[in-house]
């Protein structure tokens, strides 16, 4: 959807300059641009139909190939709109013309993407994402530790638990985490996370799981549900003394999953002194753009007494940890 979107608003932006060039009477530029834009929808339709209908082949081709045949069909799809348009005895430099502007047009846009994949390349992610994996704080390490020494003498039962709970966290956060990962496995990497600082911080913390509606199969950027339940034990409770409960709401509606993490607020003399959700949000922002483009979103909402964060990605089914590509859209 992000590419043909692309698509769409780089070609009609370049038509409307193109009717302002050379203009000399305003009068007949309206007609003028009725005429081009007609000729466009006629012609850019239907080679992003070809492109769509060939794109299981396109695909087994190599770049360079597969840039010719691109062309050719957009030059394809140039010379079906003339014809539409013009269905009289055809104009063959017109025809010549129209099919070198869309082989112009296509070598451009793959230009550009081929552009913006080298500025998402997997070497760029896997950075952001270790930067992602490091968020682990040490505090968050020390204080666990503590929580276990504390529990060893007493209640040995509990340390243990709690300390296969920190092992089996930390050896999900130090794993290559490239692929896109199961939601259900997510789910309960965030609840042992949440084990663990219960220990900690006992009654203070609640957490309401809304997730009758989830499909445990759904896949997600892994190390995305984590962070934003740590951010909301960080910002919304460990600063107040009675805090309300985190809300975690996911399902799916339609073709698309909504992830919700809403945390309380404490007071304003009790918020810490730096605000600290920027960088996780952002890594999480980035990786969305690159495993699902302009069909994921991140939104955020603060209010007087709560902080929430808005997760929308396409639903794509995978049955285990491992079966989508590092780094796809698919």
């Amino acid at each position: 959807m992000g590419v043909v979107l692309r698509i769409l608003v780089v070609m009609h932006l370049a038509l409307f300059i193109y009717t302002l060039i050379g203009l000399q009477n305003w009068l007949a530029w309206p007609q003028h641009f009725v005429d081009s834009v007609l000729w466009l929808e006629f012609s850019l339709l239907p080679a992003m139909l070809l492109l769509g209908l060939a794109n299981p082949l396109l695909t087994r081709l190599s770049y360079s190939r597969g840039v010719v045949a691109t062309c050719a069909l957009a030059a394809l799809g140039g010379t079906f709109g003339r014809l539409l348009i013009t269905p009289q005895a055809p104009d063959w430099d017109l025809l010549l013309a129209d099919a070198i502007v869309m082989i112009v047009a296509a070598s451009t846009l793959l230009s550009y993407f081929h552009l913006r994949q080298r500025a998402l390349s997997p070497r760029l992610s896997e950075a952001r994402l270790q930067a992602l994996q490091a968020r682990i704080r040490p505090h968050f390490l020390f204080n666990s530790l503590n929580a276990v020494l504390s529990l060893i003498r007493y209640e040995p039962v509990k340390a243990e638990q709690v300390l296969e709970d920190l092992a089996d966290l930390f050896r999900v956060v130090m794993k290559d985490n490239r692929q896109l990962s199961r939601l259900d496995r997510e789910v309960e990497l965030a609840k042992r996370y949440l084990n663990i600082e219960m220990v900690r911080l006992g009654g203070r913390l609640k957490v309401q799981w809304n997730t009758e509606n989830m499909p445990g199969d759904a896949a997600v950027p892994p190390l995305m549900l984590q962070p934003l339940v740590e951010n909301a034990v960080y910002h919304g409770v460990e600063p107040a003394l009675n805090p309300a409960p985190i809300q975690v709401n996911i399902f799916r509606f339609r073709d698309q999953i909504h992830l919700d993490v809403k945390n309380p607020l404490p007071p304003p003399d009790a918020v810490r002194e730096h605000g600290g959700n920027g960088m996780a949000l952002e890594n999480i922002r980035e990786r969305l753009l690159l495993h699902f483009d302009a069909e994921a979103t991140l939104t955020t909402q603060a209010a007087s007494d709560y902080y929430q964060v808005h997760i929308v990605v396409p639903y794509r089914e995978i049955t285990h940890d491992d079966a989508a590509s590092p780094f796809s859209g698919g």
